[in-house]
């Protein structure tokens, strides 16, 4: 079973500490990214959370070919460089075709594979070939089982990998959280992140974009905590209603604290009591 401080040996992160994956959905301006990434490090180290700050290059899934797709390849990572540089934090972006992957191994310390591509097996080798983490995220079509596909085609060349979980769709733009999906995932042997955010997101809710309900992201987030995760992954902005990308469900970032005092307080309560649920037999 690898652990959070295996899967990220190079920042020293501990196993008992919640980890926190999270940023704007997509890269705007180093400005916003530098806003989101400075307050989140000083709550995150405050906290004793680890954290990995996270945002998108290029949104390549939206819903219409005529929605902002952000930074671009070259420009955003120049801006999480910076970030990276300058907050001394880890990056956790998405790469969405295999050729993007060693650029962007040069910059991210955490390479993410988008749901809907989580069975493309190139996307799944290359960036396991870059030495980098691997986000799988699992397909909201696909049992939490069948993830260990996924990780065959990953562990031939790395065993740093995460898993999250972000619901499972249905074809009626509601997604669905099933939290067993978390403890199977957990059997997988590799950490579990809930993605507490695109859990709310509704695809295609707007017609030509997509909708969400922000409000029950932190309730689930407060769930998945107490059945048990290594991490939260959650999108997180000034200003989301401005957001060129999933508006209505990025988290407020002056709602963090009180969301992440929690979060922390959640998981450390599972970790204190795990050891006796184990000797149990209890999952």
């Amino acid at each position: 079973m690898s652990g959070i401080a295996e899967v990220f040996s190079d920042y020293h992160f501990n196993d008992q500490h919640l980890t926190l994956l999270a940023g704007p959905c997509a890269i705007e301006s180093y400005e916003v990214c530098a806003q989101v990434a400075e307050q989140l490090k000083n709550l995150t180290d405050e906290l004793k959370i680890n954290f990995i700050f996270k945002s998108s290059f290029d949104k390549a899934n939206r819903s219409s070919g005529s929605s902002d797709r952000g930074a671009g390849l070259e420009k955003g990572l120049a801006i999480l460089d910076r970030i990276k540089k300058e907050y001394q934090v880890p990056i956790v972006t998405d790469v969405h075709e295999s050729y993007q992957c060693q650029p962007v191994a040069e910059v991210a310390d955490v390479l993410q594979i988008p749901a809907y591509l989580s069975r493309q097996t190139d996307l799944l080798v290359a960036p396991a070939k870059t030495g980098r983490v691997v986000n799988i995220k699992k397909a909201q079509f696909m049992a939490a089982g069948d993830l260990q596909g996924a990780i065959d085609k990953v562990i031939p060349y790395s065993n740093k990998i995460l898993l999250t979980e972000r619901g499972t769709m249905f074809g009626y733009h509601q997604q669905i959280v099933d939290m067993t999906n978390l403890l199977q995932l957990r059997q997988l042997g590799y950490p579990v992140i809930y993605d507490a955010t695109h859990s709310v997101q509704v695809p295609g809710g707007h017609g030509n974009h997509s909708g969400g309900n922000r409000d029950f992201a932190f309730p689930l987030m407060r769930a998945a905590l107490t059945i048990g995760v290594a991490g939260i992954f959650a999108e997180v902005h000034p200003n989301p209603p401005t957001a060129i990308s999933d508006a209505d469900n990025q988290l407020y970032l002056n709602k963090m604290r009180p969301i992440l005092t929690t979060a922390a307080a959640l998981f450390s309560q599972y970790q204190d009591q795990k050891e006796s649920w184990d000797q149990d037999g209890l999952l």
